[in-house]
């Protein structure tokens, strides 16, 4: 790609083309030649935008939430950026239809950008290609861009990790308090919502979840509000809003936003140094055979595969 094209697509994706940020973000999630060089470009664009990670376990609601959120951002003339983000699943081929579909309305307003980004039988570099695609959508003048991950697994919780505000979704009734526990975004949650606040149980939901934030304080002194909705009613999105902000203005106002922040950037090296020496040392000659003899040990049992990794290592060091 020449010099000129490059200023171009950086210039379209800044003055916030939909196609360019498309484009853009396809690059990154291939992991193309010229990928790293344009996410080098927009870095110094980035910044602006308020990033939303929202989590919870599937079926708490979190399409129709971050749907009607999105909405009320609209309402104010704020354009939004949505990225959902589905590691679970292999078989997919990479969007998930569904909930993208209960997102028609807003897919058709020019001031939205919706995006599924899905594994496709990739391993790593899915936690990397979406908080790369967060940055474009910042790059591209978005004022709040949400990130909707699927489950609760260490993948979504990393991911979520990199927002500014990290939204953690419940619901009454489904056990969800142990969950949060078993997946560590108890840690994470700086607002929590009791969403589909009409059924029973709400009340003992909201006293558990009392209950175990009592038992660890946060170290930066917020204490995370819990904000009851009925997301398919518009119930409660305002007070969401206003609960996201409030964290937002508590981070602006201490240091923690400074160690929030170097705590993403120490990540996001983490990734890139990760999916680096992998792509490395696979890309070394032969590596590809003596990968397929080393597994075949393993399977075989005649080898574990610590020592096969040790050999596998040693041999590409000498490359």
């Amino acid at each position: 790609m020449s010099a000129t094209t490059t200023t171009t697509e950086l210039e379209r994706i800044i003055a916030g083309d939909a196609r360019a940020v498309a484009r853009a973000i396809s690059k990154v999630e291939d992991n193309v030649e010229g990928a790293a060089g344009l996410m080098k470009s927009l870095f110094p664009h980035t910044g602006r935008g308020l990033i939303v990670g929202v989590t919870g376990s599937p079926g708490a609601g979190k399409s129709s939430l971050v749907d009607k959120l999105a909405m009320l951002y609209r309402s104010r003339g704020e354009r939004v950026g949505i990225v959902c983000v589905d590691p679970s699943s292999p078989f997919s081929g990479g969007a998930i239809l569904g909930d993208r579909i209960r997102m028609q309305t807003l897919g058709l307003d020019a001031g939205v950008f919706i995006r599924s980004m899905a594994t496709r039988g990739h391993l790593g570099g899915l936690a990397r290609a979406s908080v790369d695609a967060v940055s474009i959508l910042d790059a591209a003048g978005y004022e709040k861009i949400v990130v909707e991950t699927v489950g609760v697994g260490q993948d979504e919780v990393e991911i979520v990790k990199t927002a500014d505000v990290s939204v953690v979704v419940l619901v009454p009734g489904m056990g969800d308090d142990v969950q949060a526990i078993k997946a560590g975004i108890m840690e994470i949650g700086d607002v929590f919502v009791i969403n589909k606040a009409d059924r029973e149980g709400v009340l003992r939901t909201e006293k558990e979840l009392e209950a175990l934030m009592s038992l660890a304080a946060r170290g930066d002194g917020w204490e995370p509000p819990i904000v009851k909705t009925v997301a398919t009613e518009n119930v409660g999105v305002e007070a969401l809003a206003a609960a996201i902000e409030s964290y937002r203005e508590f981070l602006l106002k201490g240091e923690a936003n400074l160690a929030r922040r170097a705590s993403v950037a120490r990540w996001r090296i983490l990734e890139l140094l990760r999916e680096r020496l992998v792509e490395r040392a696979l890309g070394g000659e032969g590596a590809d055979e003596q990968l397929d003899a080393l597994a075949n040990e393993v399977a075989a049992k005649r080898r574990d595969p610590y020592s096969a990794v040790e050999e596998f290592l040693e041999v590409s060091e000498k490359q």
